[in-house]
């Protein structure tokens, strides 16, 4: 839902209310965003599908740490988007499945020496390439295209 301030709210979201299981989220949550800002400064470690993560482990644990996630200027655009089933710009899908192929890879050529083990990890990276690929794509706004202009899914007019 929406409120009046144009950011996606929890309304209606359900909080998990066993105390031990909602810090249990609540930590995860707060990992994976440590993850995704380690994944700005880093190539090759990813940045959306933590922040994805931590909304979800948010949503289901704290609704101040969700309404932080949603309005944050580094991250909020990222959760707004896909709550609003908006998907990914063509340009972030491709960066994806080019991480993905190099981060797997990286592992399976030099971590990895069984056969089935190498076959089980591109199988992985295949069916997440897949469900990436396959996820709504976003339109880049056609005054971002024409001047340069970052995309950031609204038109300033």
């Amino acid at each position: 839902m929406l409120s009046g301030n144009g950011f996606d709210t929890i309304t209606g979201v359900t909080i998990v209310k066993n105390r031990p299981v909602c810090i249990a989220l609540m930590a995860l949550g707060w990992l994976w965003v440590g993850i995704a800002f380690i994944g700005v400064a880093v190539p090759g470690i990813p940045t959306t599908g933590p922040i994805i993560l931590a909304a979800f482990l948010f949503s289901k644990s704290s609704e101040r740490f969700d309404r932080w996630l949603v309005t944050n200027r580094f991250f909020g655009s990222i959760v707004r988007d896909w709550r609003a089933g908006e998907g990914f710009t063509a340009r972030v899908k491709l960066g994806a499945v080019i991480t993905i192929a190099l981060s797997f890879g990286f592992t399976t050529w030099f971590f990895l020496t069984a056969g089935y083990a190498r076959g089980l990890m591109w199988a992985l990276a295949v069916g997440i390439a897949v469900f990436i690929v396959t996820r709504p794509t976003k339109p880049v706004p056609a005054f971002a295209t024409n001047y340069g202009l970052p995309s950031r899914g609204t038109d300033p007019t």
